[in-house]
Parts: structure tokens; C-alpha cells; sequence
């Protein structure tokens, strides 16, 4: 089976530091409900967008997750622990909704 990557993309903040500062809490969530340890390597990396000369990008920063299958990416976004990272998510995500893509690589 080909591996699938859940990517969600946070939209420029209204505030920067209270998104940081609430992030780390949102991540802290996210450990905690699907069980991944703190410490030794993450499952995920998340990538902050840079300014392209005068221009502000449109996203702030992307947050990525391999998953094995598209059958183990929909148990774990159907499952209820993932539900309550997904709201507090959105609650964090002050300059917009996030966006949610899934994809793979050829």
C-alpha cells in the first residue's frame, strides 16, 4: 500500500505570538490523545511559511503526518480523539479556518 500524507495548512494568525503560545498547547493535545511520545522522533514535522520579499504568504505554516494507508489516515481522523485535536485546531486557527489536504506522492 502507498503511504498518504495529512497536511494542514494555518492561514496567516491575527496574532502570531498568541497562535505560538497556543500552538504548543494544541500539540501538547495532539500527543496526548493519540499517544505519541514527547521525546525521540516526531511522526510529523511542521514547516513555517517565509515572507517572499514584501509579499506575506498566504499560510502561516503547515503541520505534515505520513500515514501508512488511506485506511489508517481515515480510522485515525474518525476516531474521537482526533476530533477533539481537529476542533481545537480550528479554535487556535485565528486567521481562518486551517486547511485540510491529503495527498501522495507518485
Amino acid at each position: 500500500m502507498q503511504s498518504v500524507k495529512l497536511m494542514v495548512l494555518y492561514p496567516q494568525p491575527k496574532d502570531k505570538e498568541t497562535f505560538e503560545r497556543d500552538y504548543v498547547s494544541h500539540l501538547a493535545l495532539f500527543h496526548q490523545k493519540l499517544g505519541i511520545s514527547q521525546t525521540g522522533e516526531l511522526p510529523y514535522t511542521v514547516t513555517k511559511f517565509c515572507a517572499v520579499g514584501d509579499e506575506i504568504t498566504k499560510f502561516y505554516q503547515l503541520f505534515t503526518m505520513v500515514f501508512s494507508s488511506i485506511e489508517e489516515l481515515q480510522h485515525t481522523l474518525a476516531s474521537e480523539e482526533m476530533q477533539i485535536v481537529a476542533s481545537d485546531a480550528v479554535r487556535i486557527s485565528t486567521g481562518g479556518a486551517p486547511s485540510i489536504l491529503i495527498g501522495k506522492e507518485n
